[in-house]
């Protein structure tokens, strides 16, 4: 679905695992890393997006995690004028998101790239809280800083107040 204003409404997922690292996949086929994100349909809510895309990205149900927190406001950024397809319309300039931190409360062997026909990734790692921001595309880095500042307090609450 895209807004008015030409922006691609989506969810980002930020999984944590219990040593507090984050989950951190590559595009198939690409030299590219991110977090699992994906496209808001028409008439669903960013958490039902956010299932959906969790199930088809990464093979994890609800049962696999729990929210620990989202973003407040929706978070955007531009694509490059390279990647923007201006044979398709509405035209799409970017991606306005909005961002979910998830404890992962099953173990590693849950996930699953190969869940669907076509699969978004082909690697994945746990890495140390701010590397994703050092290693993504530039044209998301200030989104992923801005999301990984506003949802750190919910990390540390969840780790605080788990036995």
């Amino acid at each position: 679905m895209i807004d008015a204003e030409g922006y691609r409404l989506n969810v980002g997922m930020i999984l944590v695992n219990k040593a507090q690292q984050l989950f951190w996949a590559r595009r198939i086929g690409q030299d590219a890393w991110q977090f699992p994100q994906g496209g808001i349909r028409h008439q669903e809510t960013p958490q039902q997006a956010l299932f959906r895309e969790l199930k088809e990205e990464i093979g994890l149900d609800p049962s696999d995690v729990r929210i620990l927190g989202k973003t407040q406001n929706w978070l955007h950024y531009d694509l490059p004028k390279r990647l923007i397809r201006h044979n398709t319309q509405p035209v799409c300039i970017g991606q306005k998101q909005i961002w979910f931190m998830l404890g992962l409360v099953s173990d590693d062997h849950a996930i699953r790239l190969d869940h669907t026909n076509e699969p978004e990734f082909d690697q994945w790692r746990w890495v140390n809280y701010w590397h994703p921001v050092h290693e993504v595309v530039s044209f998301k880095k200030t989104v992923y800083q801005k999301a990984l500042t506003e949802l750190e307090d919910a990390l540390q609450r969840y780790w605080s107040s788990t036995p």
